[in-house]
């Protein structure tokens, strides 16, 4: 009963924002391009901002129903007394007749944790061209009660039908990836004209120590930063919606900047490599793709931490279990789980499974993980931190270069003071 008056809440209230954010954005009258999908959202967001540049406003930090409007209208969200509620419900009808932003294109990434904040956030912005780029089991715990009352199987269908509500909006352009049943499924709900990118059209990747070689349509994308294999939707969709805007790529990707927690690479103590993919660890398609990245990451001596998968619902053991099967054949020296999740599902599942070289250790708190690294790291060794539960905490102290710190995800003082009451942070 709480959990739906605190649903229904949410939409009132933002229903309030958006009312507003609605009036502004008709003022402004940009060409409204919408990065949607369960995960690959920011990265393609970055992708595009080195394209576009300043052609374009970007939603950054911006994504749900309350982030979008919020954006739109100029004003910054709850980040610290909740009393600042009472300041943006009087400051938004004023925000609404302020300038707008002066840019032609608004890129808008948009979310879909919770049912109907898709088509909360369409209605919204009526994008003109919509790249979707996934639809995994992602933050899908809110989706549960979709499936226990029989209106989806799987709460897979339940998050694409959800997301399928930005691509039945979109009037002019829908570009998707084509190897997702799913998505493909959800297509004859618009009227846009479609496109499908398919990972047969990639030719070639290659992975190289600080940048990333993609192969596709006869040329070649050098990025600037180490990018899994799967990004290739990412980079086709924007070679799209580039070409449908009668634009030229800059296929060095000079431009580009890797958002924070999503494969970055910097400098260690003792002379270690640390792998930086502490963002998110949402979903199994994401982190076996990150796997994967790691495993042809040039390295000799090579450590993983590997984090709970968070807001699973009742799949959660599922897909604990599937981590387990994509951990069993990875080639590191140490294996180190940290989470109550992995500690109760996955762990269990490795014994006898993990190559003879990789050593297993299991922790639940941060500050142990830390603790153990600081005392067993010889040095040169490249070490993968892939998911939250302040992990970037965990880096910080190991960073070669402490100004490195700003790159990691989880920026602020109220992140700060989390992390310290988890026992990591700046040493």
């Amino acid at each position: 009963m709480f959990k739906q008056l605190k649903a229904r809440l949410y939409f009132l209230v933002a229903r309030y924002f958006r009312f507003w954010a609605a009036l502004k954005l008709h003022r402004w009258h940009p060409r409204v391009i919408v990065i949607t999908g369960s995960a690959g959202k920011t990265t393609l967001l970055h992708l595009l901002e080195a394209q576009l540049g300043s052609e374009a406003h970007y939603s950054h930090h911006a994504n749900s129903s309350f982030g979008i409007p919020f954006d739109i209208l100029g004003l910054h969200g709850i980040d610290g007394s909740r009393l600042r509620w009472f300041g943006l419900f009087l400051m938004a009808p004023l925000a609404a007749f302020t300038k707008p932003y002066t840019e032609k294109l608004y890129v808008a990434e948009v979310d879909a944790d919770r049912p109907h904040e898709g088509a909360f956030l369409a209605k919204l912005l009526k994008p003109e061209v919509t790249l979707w780029v996934s639809a995994l089991h992602s933050h899908t715990a809110q989706y549960d009660s979709a499936v226990q009352a029989g209106r989806f199987e799987t709460v897979r269908e339940a998050v694409a039908h959800e997301y399928g509500n930005v691509a039945a909006a979109t009037r002019k352009l829908v570009i998707l990836d084509g190897d997702n049943d799913l998505m493909l499924s959800q297509l004859d709900r618009t009227q846009a004209d479609t496109q499908q990118v398919k990972i047969a059209d990639l030719k070639s990747y290659t992975l190289n120590p600080k940048t990333s070689e993609f192969v596709f349509q006869g040329v070649t994308y050098t990025i600037p930063a180490i990018l899994p294999r799967n990004n290739y939707y990412q980079l086709a969709m924007v070679d799209g919606l580039l070409r449908y805007l009668n634009k030229t790529p800059d296929y060095a990707y000079k431009n580009f900047v890797m958002p924070p927690g999503r494969s970055n690479i910097f400098e260690g103590i003792k002379g270690t490599t640390i792998f930086d993919s502490t963002y998110n660890n949402s979903n199994i398609d994401s982190l076996r793709s990150v796997l994967e990245t790691f495993e042809a990451y040039p390295a000799e001596h090579k450590w993983a931490v590997v984090g709970d998968m968070l807001e699973q619902g009742q799949d959660e053991a599922m897909e604990h279990n599937k981590l387990a099967e994509a951990l069993a054949s990875l080639n590191v020296e140490r294996l180190i789980l940290i989470g109550p999740r992995v500690a109760k599902h996955t762990a269990p599942r490795l014994e006898g499974k993990l190559a003879a070289n990789t050593k297993l250790e299991v922790f639940t708190q941060p500050a142990d993980v830390l603790i153990y690294l600081q005392s067993n790291l010889h040095g040169g060794e490249t070490i993968l931190f892939k998911g939250i539960r302040y992990l970037e905490g965990v880096i910080e102290p190991l960073l070669a270069n402490p100004s490195d710190a700003s790159k990691l995800a989880r920026r602020g003082a109220a992140w700060d003071k989390k992390r310290a009451a988890w026992g990591v942070g700046p040493s």
